[in-house]
């Protein structure tokens, strides 16, 4: 399936407000059922809390977009918008010109867990990706392009316990790809993986971007992450000029300049990493050290 164009217009959505135990707030939050959504937005049932209000953004065939903001934000509410795994209260979303109601073949999401039946090989997990109905033959031959694609030959017989981590989130990327998806949606893909491997993850997913070039829709905590793959980076959060509750909105959007692979080193980069630090209320800056002259010597006493 070719990469497919994703289109959020006025695109709200509010859950209802947690009681005592936060029980039908995490329901809400699970996204079971749209009719609960529906009942949260009107008040039905007790008090609401809005997540997201009035998002409208458009995103390009085969374009990569990161999603940040500070927790609490709604990036992974957004995110089980796209994926079908939610529905808004207000507003509408389509991909590739066609509205999405529920659950759509169209689109696959991976999360920052891999999620592996533990009982099944790295093999047969990522065929469980596989189109409903697809020939045994046809989909051996998927699966072993995708265990190539993602480094994963030698492991192909091995259960989830027997890998590392870094191989774990590689197979469940590969399920994801498994029936050629138009949307690839990532939720923190590598935010479990220690430093060194999370880099290697972000190379390894711009090589399967370029084999099999899906619009990618990501959240990441990772400012870093977010400028090296990401064709524009998406700050959520709460406009400071609306009443409070009013839900997170769209506050700013990047464009990052250059091709990928980037140099991670780039002057630009960290220019736009200071911008968005700075949206997200983190200083990029230091106080300077007192300067010798004003710094009190113990031996001048």
């Amino acid at each position: 399936m070719p990469a497919l164009s994703v289109t959020l217009a006025g695109v709200s959505r509010s859950f209802a407000a947690s009681g005592r135990g936060g029980a039908s707030g995490r329901l809400a939050a699970s996204g079971r059922g749209a009719a609960s959504g529906r009942d949260a937005a009107s008040g039905r049932g007790g008090a609401t809390r809005r997540v997201l209000t009035n998002i409208d953004l458009d995103i390009r065939a085969g374009e990569i977009v990161a999603l940040i903001g500070a927790s609490g934000s709604g990036k992974s509410t957004l995110l089980r918008q796209v994926s079908g795994l939610d529905t808004p209260d207000v507003g509408s979303i389509q991909i590739d010109g066609t509205p999405l109601v529920g659950i759509d073949q169209r689109c696959a999401i991976a999360f920052q867990e891999p999620r592996l039946l533990p009982w099944r090989t790295i093999e047969s997990n990522i065929a469980l990706g596989l189109p409903r109905g697809t020939p045994k033959a046809d989909g051996a031959v998927r699966v072993g392009e995708l265990l190539h694609l993602v480094e994963l030959e030698g492991a192909r017989e091995l259960k989830p316990s027997q890998v590392s981590g870094g191989m774990a989130q590689r197979a469940s990327l590969a399920r994801a790809l498994a029936r050629g998806p138009g949307v690839l949606v990532l939720d923190e893909p590598f935010g479990a993986l220690d430093a060194l491997t999370r880099l290697t993850m972000q190379d390894l997913l711009l090589e399967v971007h370029s084999a099999e070039p899906a619009t990618i829709l990501l959240v990441t905590h990772d400012v870093d992450e977010a400028l090296y793959l990401s064709d524009r980076v998406v700050l959520l959060g709460d406009d400071p000029e609306a009443p409070q509750g009013s839900g997170s909105g769209i506050r700013r959007i990047l464009s990052v300049p250059g091709s990928r692979p980037r140099d991670r080193a780039d002057a630009t980069l960290a220019l736009l990493r200071a911008e968005l630090l700075d949206g997200l209320g983190v200083s990029s800056h230091h106080r300077p050290a007192p300067s010798p002259s004003t710094t009190v010597r113990l031996d001048s006493f």
